[in-house]
């Protein structure tokens, strides 16, 4: 989840100020952003104000970055910005005109003292919808249950990384163990991380190599001169490593863990399960206008790119993120098929596929979370409200 694995970026820029990705800028409550994705008006109007919530609250699960464009890719022009409350707002736009409504999109991680999702969406019920990854939703499913309406992503970017030439037969996670084994090396991840948990238990990786210190920063991956791996994100630290972080400054190899069969969908769009009868109305229309956002962003990232910069410079709170890395995530959302139409569409989520990380996950979380214990895949998810004649090939 984001509260663990994404703070290895933020705080790994921090550590590299000489090289920041964007300068710091303070906002104030208030402000309005200088530049908002380009709306083509093409399209008929869309109305969500008979069905939706006058403003429509969206909890994100980290600061603004490219995984999240699909989101800022609904934003209307000159939205406003709460850079103290880490919040952006403005009218929410569907085939270049307003709904009707407004879109409010709230940072978390750090803006929310990383709570999970989960718990900031039962605590506020001002929330409509949250990103919840699947196994968090397998992990509360108990006492917090959350189902899914839309999986921007397909699969997740959380991968392992290493160096190429000091490993050049490697073209696995588990090859990868026995490498590290073999020279003494680890590999370095935020302990606690449940598909790490997954990997050892599975044999993927053998338990002498997991090194959970892993601090956010590149200091220890950089100073071990390639004979340790580390935990990142397909979407971003192959490019900010080769690019921006001076003392490395070359390509790392990576494989997604999802390679290894620990294979949540990220992120999915997802309402309190007991609210689901009562938004129907409001998802049948607004589930469609996220999933051409999503598409829409894709394919041109760029001006919603330059709005989640802005944001990350007046949210001010030490993490670092610019469009030249948006743009990489967003190529590699496409070209790694993290972004992908399934079933001829984009945003569905597979029952067998839920059924076998439900089966996965279980022994992973024993005693450690609140676990329903009839779960089944109709409890995570649903794609009634999905349009399918909405792809990134359509």
């Amino acid at each position: 989840m984001r509260t663990t694995t994404r703070l290895g970026v933020a705080t790994a820029a921090l550590a590299v100020t000489a090289i920041a990705l964007t300068g710091c800028a303070a906002g104030s409550s208030g402000d309005t952003a200088s530049s908002a994705p380009a709306k083509a008006a093409s399209g008929p109007a869309i109305d969500l104000s008979d069905v939706c919530p006058a403003t429509v609250v969206v909890q994100t699960d980290w600061n603004p970055e490219g995984e999240h464009g699909h989101l800022y890719e609904m934003l209307g022009p000159n939205p406003s910005i709460d850079a103290s409350g880490k919040t952006v707002t403005g009218d929410l736009y569907a085939n270049g005109k307003s709904t009707g409504v407004k879109l409010e999109i709230r940072a978390g991680g750090p803006a929310i003292g990383y709570t999970k999702v989960a718990s900031q969406m039962y605590q506020d019920k001002d929330i409509t919808l949250g990103y919840m990854s699947t196994d968090e939703q397998v992990q509360f499913s108990g006492n917090l249950p959350t189902t899914a309406v839309f999986a921007e992503n397909d699969s997740s970017p959380m991968s392992i990384m290493w160096d190429p030439k000091t490993y050049p037969d490697v073209d696995s996670i588990e090859d990868l163990g026995k490498a590290l084994e073999e020279n003494g090396g680890v590999v370095r991840y935020f302990n606690g991380a449940a598909y790490m948990t997954y990997l050892e238990q599975s044999g993927i990786l053998p338990k002498k190599v997991l090194d959970g210190s892993y601090d956010g920063t590149p200091a220890k991956f950089v100073s071990a001169g390639g004979k340790d791996a580390q935990q990142g994100f397909a979407t971003a630290e192959p490019y900010i490593y080769q690019n921006q972080v001076a003392a490395w400054g070359k390509k790392v190899a990576y494989k997604p863990v999802s390679s290894t069969g620990w294979n949540p969908y990220p992120e999915a769009m997802s309402v309190r399960t007991g609210d689901l009868s009562k938004l129907e109305p409001c998802l049948q229309k607004l589930v469609p206008v996220m999933q051409q956002a999503d598409v829409d962003y894709l394919k041109a990232p760029e001006a919603t790119n330059d709005l989640i910069t802005q944001l990350v410079q007046q949210y001010n709170n030490g993490w670092t993120y610019d469009s030249k890395v948006g743009a990489f995530a967003a190529s590699q959302m496409v070209k790694l098929g993290l972004a992908k139409d399934t079933d001829g569409y984009i945003g569905s989520m597979d029952e067998q596929r839920m059924q076998d990380f439900i089966d996965k996950a279980k022994p992973v979380f024993a005693g450690t979370g609140d676990v329903k214990s009839d779960l089944k895949p109709s409890d995570l998810f649903t794609n009634e409200f999905l349009d399918k004649s909405i792809g990134l090939g359509n």
